[in-house]
């Protein structure tokens, strides 16, 4: 056993740290920096993972930012499975439990594109509950992989059938074994989970602090219209910009979605940002939009999402996926026109680590470039060769 406060690092030779002589803060100049640990303090010990959902940091944007304006991003990531759909996952069991809807060891089934099957693949395995999710063939390998780890099985659905053939698959599933269908895009402890967290942690954040702009995509709703919700009724003259893909813009249209489940939305075409925008309008979005808190929408073509994702990662080390790149571009568009001194927020919904067999990737190779082989021969230790 080791005296109190000395920590034994290595296994052959012994090195002793006190911590005691480690300050908890370190001065330069005038400033004052944390020492030995980076992160704000927390609470060290939680009793399950699902404690961990939910107040997840604000951080400013630094280079992408246009001079005058204050851009900052809300990171999502920071949920325990990385996503904002952690919020979602917990919010719906944790109320069907509540309800008496959800029983002991009964399996739980959802469609998802990812995020939220993998947020309800965590939350079930923490709370014993089977989970199986559908999910159409097109979206990313590693979700699935992910999903899987964490005990889920993964249906896959024709991707010609679209988000609302996924979304058939799992009522239909639901019917047949009598599982408990979580109904994301229409169950109302979603937003109601959003309305009790996200907005107020918006709130609490910026308390005494001016906040103008607060920028926000798509998937369920559930974020647009749970924050919104408690935003507008706190900050009147908050605006709230929501986005959706240029080729997929269900809600600028003014077109509902065709009574037949079936049937995609007139305005819906295929697009890469992974987690927005299915093929309908959900009715968690359209009580949203019904309430009419948005005060613009933003249209954010596939193209942009990708960029401002790479540009987030190589200019901020804000590691993002194709919906938080999107999400961030529609905010620059709200920096570029909004009056100087103004402050806007966006939403950053999920990690870049569930993206890596997409577009996003795509020029991201595995092997070394030319210019890495070529820092690798300035020194004459260790060469890989070249793949073929």
């Amino acid at each position: 056993l080791l005296s109190d406060n000395i920590v034994s690092l290595g296994s052959n030779r012994m090195m002793k740290l006190r911590l005691s002589t480690i300050p908890r803060k370190i001065r330069i100049g005038a400033a004052q920096c944390r020492g030995f640990h980076a992160t704000r303090p927390t609470c060290a010990i939680y009793d399950s993972i699902c404690d961990l959902v939910g107040k997840t940091p604000v951080v400013k944007i630094n280079n992408l930012a246009p001079d005058g304006v204050d851009l900052y991003a809300k990171l999502e990531y920071f949920n325990p499975l990385a996503s904002v759909k952690d919020r979602l996952a917990l919010g719906i069991i944790e109320d069907a439990e509540a309800k008496g809807l959800l029983k002991p060891g009964q399996t739980v089934v959802e469609a998802s594109s990812g995020n939220t099957g993998i947020a309800l693949a965590m939350v079930c395995a923490a709370k014993g509950y089977p989970f199986v999710c559908t999910m159409a063939e097109s979206f990313s390998v590693e979700r699935r992989k992910v999903m899987r780890q964490l005990g889920a099985k993964v249906i896959l659905t024709p991707a010609k059938l679209k988000g609302s053939g996924m979304v058939y698959k799992a009522k239909e599933l639901a019917a047949k074994h009598g599982w408990f269908y979580t109904l994301q895009f229409e169950n109302e402890a979603n937003p109601a989970y959003h309305a009790s967290t996200t907005g107020p942690e918006i709130l609490s954040d910026f308390a005494g602090k001016r906040l103008d702009y607060w920028v926000t995509g798509w998937g369920t709703g559930g974020t647009y219209t749970g924050a919104s919700k408690v935003l507008k009724q706190a900050r009147p003259d908050l605006k709230i910009v929501l986005s959706e893909p240029a080729n997929a813009s269900l809600v600028s249209s003014g077109q509902p979605t065709p009574e037949d489940e079936k049937t995609s939305h007139p305005s819906w075409e295929p697009h890469p940002i992974q987690g927005w925008t299915p093929d309908f309008i959900p009715k968690v979005l359209q009580a949203g939009v019904d309430a009419k808190y948005m005060d613009e929408i933003l249209p954010v073509s596939g193209a942009e999402g990708i960029e401002i994702s790479k540009k987030l990662a190589q200019h901020e080390g804000i590691f993002t996926g194709i919906s938080g790149g999107a999400t961030a571009a529609a905010a620059l568009k709200v920096c570029e026109k909004a009056p100087k001194g103004s402050v806007v927020l966006c939403m950053i919904p999920d990690t870049g680590e569930r993206y890596l067999s997409t577009p996003l990737f795509a020029d991201i190779a595995a092997e070394m470039n030319e210019e890495e082989q070529e820092i690798s021969l300035s020194t004459p230790f260790g060469h890989v060769e070249p793949a073929e």
